[in-house]
């Protein structure tokens, strides 16, 4: 079965759990209409339409989805799904209708008679409300396609059926679409770069000699990610920014201690972390770094470098705020020796 199918079914299931409820205010069901996000916001060569939501920035490019490693601090996560609007009432009538051909044995049925009873006969309403065309949109389910895959539950805290809403006006729906609904979106898609770090001495060092860390100020800038929707009277955005402010290492391995002893190295005021190994500076404690007390032998340690990122987003009307920090880290092999003595004879 097609996945236009399937959100089909789950409409017109969600109708039929509606109306048998007269105080409903729109028709829920198990799932409502769906609709998975890809960020480029078509699919199949544009016949099936996604999110109007439009991204840019620091998104990783035009085909990117969600970040694979930005972290959000916490157990804080990006909105699974949302409500916008999707469809004109032409667009709506086609959706609805283009992959129904089901038995009426098979129960389905009776619950497509009863969608089509609410959407085009009259029962609110007619004809797809095809006469309000240019007055309002349908507005529909988008759900987070890798959570909805995974079964989170919240991809599908959204069970509103397809509802129409007149242009320019908000609907009284929990997560209808806001300007930080936007940012909380526009946050699960901001790529940050590697964070690979420059070591004095580099890729191999020896057992107790403290090895420099750092971050040129020119590696490591503020990232934002901006989402727009633009439709029905809506005219909304928002831009979220990630800024790094701190720089954590973990060594790999137990025998070795860090500078800072917390691990954690803050951003300078000139935006660099950490300072520069330089001559001369051999006797000093590095302001960020490591000291392995134990060579890797034949191997090597996984020196893991994570950035926290401050992270917050201003939008459409002066709205903006804070949200969770996040982290991304990455790891690159480090090679420790024991320091080899000489022995001299008379």
């Amino acid at each position: 079965m097609t996945r236009s199918r399937t959100a089909a079914i789950a409409g017109a299931l969600g109708i039929a759990c509606a109306l048998s409820v007269p105080t409903t205010a729109f028709a829920k069901g198990p799932g409502g209409s769906q609709f998975d996000v890809e960020g480029d916001n078509q699919k199949d060569g544009g016949r099936t339409l996604e999110s109007r939501i439009v991204y840019s920035g620091a998104t990783g490019g035009s085909k990117a989805k969600r970040s694979g490693g930005f972290t959000p601090v916490g157990d804080w996560s990006p909105p699974a799904c949302w409500y916008e609007p999707k469809w004109t009432p032409d667009e709506f009538a086609e959706e609805f209708q283009k992959d129904w051909d089901i038995p009426n044995a098979s129960g389905v049925g009776e619950a497509y008679n009863l969608a089509k009873e609410h959407y085009k006969n009259g029962r609110p309403y007619k004809d797809f409300n095809k006469s309000e065309t240019g007055k309002g949109m349908w507005w529909d389910a988008v759900r987070d396609q890798d959570r909805e895959e995974s079964g989170d539950p919240a991809a599908f805290a959204c069970d509103t059926a397809t509802f129409w809403v007149e242009n320019g006006k908000t609907p009284n729906v929990k997560n209808a679409v806001t300007p930080e609904i936007l940012a909380q979106l526009a946050y699960s898609r901001i790529k940050v770069p590697d964070t690979k770090i420059t070591l004095a001495p580099e890729d191999i060092t020896k057992v107790n000699l403290p090895t420099w860390a750092w971050l040129d100020k020119a590696t490591f800038k503020d990232v934002s990610v901006t989402a727009s929707l633009d439709v029905a009277g809506l005219d909304i955005s928002a831009t979220t920014t990630a800024k790094p402010v701190s720089l954590r290492l973990e060594p790999g391995t137990s025998d070795a201690e860090t500078y800072p002893a917390s691990g954690e190295c803050l951003m300078n005021d000139d935006d660099s972390i950490g300072a520069p190994y330089a001559r001369g500076k051999a006797g000093e404690t590095p302001p960020c770094g490591i000291k392995y007390l134990r060579s890797s032998g034949d191997g090597t340690y996984k020196l893991r470098a994570t950035i926290t990122w401050d992270v917050s987003w201003t939008g459409t009307g002066g709205a903006g705020g804070d949200l969770p920090d996040g982290t991304f880290g990455t790891t690159q092999d480090v090679t420790v020796q024991e320091i080899q003595s000489v022995n001299r004879s008379n």
